[in-house]
């Protein structure tokens, strides 16, 4: 397969460019303390959730494994706090329906340190050594996606793997807890690079980097320097044109390459398998220490919050007990106010605040009733055909077409003849529409009918 040659300063075409609102950019990652309870849903990654290996009344310690995996597409989960387990139950979830999940009641005295984990020795680790080590770590993208990380670095047999690309872009507007793991955690992050290469057998790494942050790959620069030549092969920080949505897979290739990924196929046809910088990071921290994900950053922010900031957070913390400590001030209802989780184009809003903090959660917005209410007093009126949703998708669709289709439940139609599969719900085309038609909402309606008839 070809090694693709790079450039710089080129974009993909289409696209929009919302204000950046960037709050916390400058500010460094700070711990959130610990909760007095953690909430550990089982389902949350794509795939099987794992199963409950611990019992009501057992002591834990942080980082045991409390629940293993089923099969191959499914991760372990940790215990994010040393306590003891409170109850297996079902709780409340981000999407709605309440799932099964262990909670864990925090020692008052524990210093809530990392007590398990076995240290491996990487430098002696083979690729597959290293695979099932990031299957053991419970690792999933950062990203948002929560796609289990040792799936997307196994690479078929068949196939021939020359690029990692390093999904360092973080274009959803506020959200900054990417940017400040690149500036922090540089070393973290290019020794997790390693240990993917070794993995993929890819020969060189490219890194993209939206260019409104210089630092950052001021700090990659910094840190690749100081790992010095690797045998595993060259590792580059480039900057990309800042515009959204550059963070999806798709348009940094476009970007970086001058190559489009072919309708319905993966970056791994062209050679390429991408990863976020705060799952690769994590996996620099968490491997040679043999420890697993127990927690995370979270940007927590908005016009809602008093100490907006970028939070290091262990998973299964309240989302009530992360809005307190960065002062967002209780509210009568969930009306007065609206919680986003992830960022403002692609992100959900939440109907409760007892839901934890997961895996895939890379960010808490927090918008006051006035924030809202120009966009909520708009009504939704008929499409008329001004084509802004066209001009704006960064996939070449027509929304347009598929919302009128999608008004009229032709959802066979959408995805046979108007591609609704390439629609990865970037939320340009319900950003730019005149008539307030929330086009991405209901292509997601239409998908997960699609997929119930499929099933």
């Amino acid at each position: 397969m070809k090694l693709l040659s790079y450039f710089r300063g080129e974009a993909f075409q289409r696209g929009v460019h919302p204000p950046s609102c960037k709050l916390t950019a400058g500010n460094a990652i700070r711990r959130l303390p610990f909760p007095p309870r953690v909430t550990v849903p089982l389902s949350q990654h794509i795939g099987k959730p794992p199963r409950a290996v611990v019992q009501v009344g057992q002591e834990v310690v942080r980082g045991q494994p409390i629940a293993r995996t089923q099969d191959w597409l499914s991760v372990p989960h940790h215990a994010p706090v040393t306590g003891v387990v409170e109850a297996i139950e079902l709780r409340p979830s981000a999407r709605g329906p309440w799932t099964q999940s262990i909670v864990i009641r925090a020692h008052s005295g524990a210093s809530q340190e990392d007590l398990w984990g076995q240290p491996r020795d990487m430098a002696a680790a083979s690729g597959d050594d290293i695979l099932q080590a990031v299957w053991d770590a419970g690792m999933v993208g950062l990203g948002g996606a929560a796609f289990p990380t040792h799936a997307k670095l196994s690479v078929p047999k068949q196939a021939k793997v020359h690029t990692l690309v390093v999904n360092g872009c973080e274009c959803e507007p506020y959200l900054t807890c990417d940017h400040r793991v690149m500036v922090e955690e540089s070393d973290y992050l290019v020794r997790g690079i390693r240990y993917a290469m070794r993995v993929t057998g890819a020969v060189r790494t490219i890194i993209g980097i939206e260019d409104n942050k210089p630092d950052a790959r001021t700090a990659l620069e910094a840190a690749i320097s100081r790992a010095g030549p690797i045998p595993e092969g060259d590792i580059h920080a480039e900057l990309v044109p800042t515009k959204y949505p550059q963070g999806s897979e798709k348009m940094l290739i476009m970007a970086l390459f001058g190559a489009e990924v072919p309708s319905g196929a993966l970056p791994l046809s062209m050679g390429m398998v991408v990863n976020n910088v705060g799952t690769l990071a994590a996996l620099g921290r968490l491997l040679p220490a043999g420890q697993g994900l127990t927690e995370r950053v979270v940007t927590v922010t908005g016009p809602g919050v008093a100490r907006p900031g970028d939070y290091r957070v262990a998973l299964g913390t309240p989302l009530k007990f992360v809005l307190d400590y960065a002062g967002a001030p209780a509210v009568d209802s969930m009306t007065a106010r609206q919680v986003i989780l992830g960022g403002p184009m692609m992100g959900q809003a939440i109907a409760s605040l007892d839901v934890p903090i997961t895996k895939g959660v890379s960010g808490v917005l927090v918008f006051r009733h006035e924030d809202m209410a120009e966009r909520e007093g708009r009504h939704t009126y008929p499409c008329i055909k001004c084509g802004e949703c066209v001009e704006s998708c960064p996939m070449g669709l027509n929304p347009s077409t598929l919302g009128m289709l999608a008004a009229k439940r032709e959802y066979d139609l959408m995805g046979s003849d108007f591609h609704l599969g390439d629609c990865f719900e970037c939320g340009c085309c319900t950003y730019v529409c005149p008539s307030n038609i929330p086009l991405v909402q209901q292509f997601r309606v239409a998908k997960q009918i699609l997929r119930e008839k499929a099933a």
